[in-house]
């Protein structure tokens, strides 16, 4: 099992195991000699390019976006963060008092402030258990987990009523790692006249997309998870028909003949355009847009296929080797049932079956000594693989597990 993105792209000190990219994901070397030539050149701006740089590094990251997730490139809106695309979804949608917003239960905060945001429009935020015995908030440490047969879509379809507007959803969710069908939501969201809008980031770069078939309206995406880039820079997908609904937030970029300069720039006698770069805000972040572009175009090398197909496969090595252990095997019979369903990204979320949050910690700071770095949210032990691991940091797990 040859990984399909080599660790020599990346700067991985000797022994340290690094398995939560579901955090922050790793900046490959080019990503970051790409971010310092650009800043040598804002250092000696004479020395920027006008059709390179300014113009050149927008249209790269819309070019590679959109082969990430298997759409036109005008149909790519470059945004600082996932909250800032659903923000500006949010924001432009036309709402009117007495819509409402419906989301999973459990959601992480990024989608779920943007729409409770709305509560001065009138516009309500409406959570759905996804199974039995689902818990989130206060209660989060005292939910059941999500079991091998679970539906969620079905619930989140029958919650969709006469005033629901937009379902807001993550494709993959931050803690328990299910993954949702989004070709299935998305499918039955048009037929009502529901918006599906989708927080990607726990599943872009780790599993392959093709929006503009999922169905979707709206795929909001950070760049410093599965994407391997820095913080601060990622992108939004918008659906055409969708996105002619939104009202622009009204950047100077964002309307016609915007750059070009023989024209007074005072003339405001424009329209918006038509692309995704309507719903951008202003001067773009190059510095991130050069690190962000040279991250997609490793992924989009690697083939999103086959890092998906090389992630699932040392998953059920991991799998496997936890159901010989005693104190796992039940949430290894738990979650091999979830993969064969196609229920899990790249995240696999061990829920601490009663050992609560000092059971947790103690178990991760042995990681931690060990050069084994996971994480934890909301009673699970989140160990996410991506393309540049091995079978042998899967024994490391199985190992520190067992030991645990």
């Amino acid at each position: 099992m040859n990984p399909p993105l080599p660790s020599h792209l990346f700067d991985l000190e000797p022994g340290l195991l690094w398995v939560m990219h579901c955090a922050e994901g790793p900046v490959p070397r080019a990503s970051v000699e790409a971010a310092t030539a650009f800043l040598v050149k804002e250092a000696q701006p004479w020395k920027m390019g006008w059709n390179e740089d300014f113009q050149g590094l927008p249209v790269s990251v819309r070019e590679q976006a959109a082969e990430l997730v298997g759409a036109d490139p005008s149909d790519i809106t470059p945004t600082p963060t996932t909250s800032s695309g659903l923000i500006t979804v949010a924001q432009g949608f036309p709402w009117q008092a007495g819509d409402e917003v419906v989301a999973p239960l459990g959601e992480f905060p990024t989608n779920a402030w943007p729409w409770l945001a709305l509560a001065p429009r009138g516009v309500g935020f409406r959570e759905v258990p996804l199974w039995d015995g689902h818990r989130a908030g206060t209660d989060a440490w005292s939910t059941e987990p999500p079991p091998a047969g679970v539906e969620p879509e079905e619930r989140l379809l029958a919650a969709l009523g006469p005033r629901t507007r937009i379902l807001a959803a993550s494709w993959v969710r931050f803690q328990d790692g299910l993954a949702l069908d989004l070709a299935r939501l998305g499918a039955a969201c048009r037929a009502r006249g529901v918006a599906l809008v989708v927080d990607g980031i726990q599943g872009a770069g780790t599993l392959p997309l093709a929006l503009p078939a999922s169905g979707a309206s709206a795929f909001a995406c950070g760049g410093h998870k599965g994407l391997l880039a820095p913080q601060g820079q990622g992108f939004l997908w918008t659906h055409p028909g969708f996105r002619a609904r939104l009202a622009p937030p009204g950047g100077w970029l964002s309307v016609e003949d915007a750059t070009d300069f023989a024209r007074p720039t005072t003339d405001f006698a424009r329209r918006f355009v038509t692309t995704g770069t309507a719903l951008e805000q202003g001067v773009p972040n190059l510095l991130g847009m050069a690190a962000l572009a040279a991250s997609l175009a490793a992924l989009n090398a690697a083939g999103v296929g086959a890092i998906a197909a090389h992630v699932a496969a040392l998953q059920d090595r991991l799998l496997a080797g936890l159901a010989a252990l005693p104190a796992w095997r039940g949430e290894a019979a738990r979650l091999a049932g979830l993969r064969a369903h196609g229920r899990l990204g790249s995240i696999v979320a061990l829920h601490h079956g009663g050992r609560g949050p000092g059971g947790l910690e103690v178990l991760l700071e042995r990681g931690f000594a060990a050069g084994i770095h996971a994480s934890i949210r909301e009673g699970y032990l989140r160990i996410a693989l991506h393309g540049w691991h091995d079978e042998a940091d899967v024994e490391r797990l199985v190992a520190w597990l067992a030991a645990a």
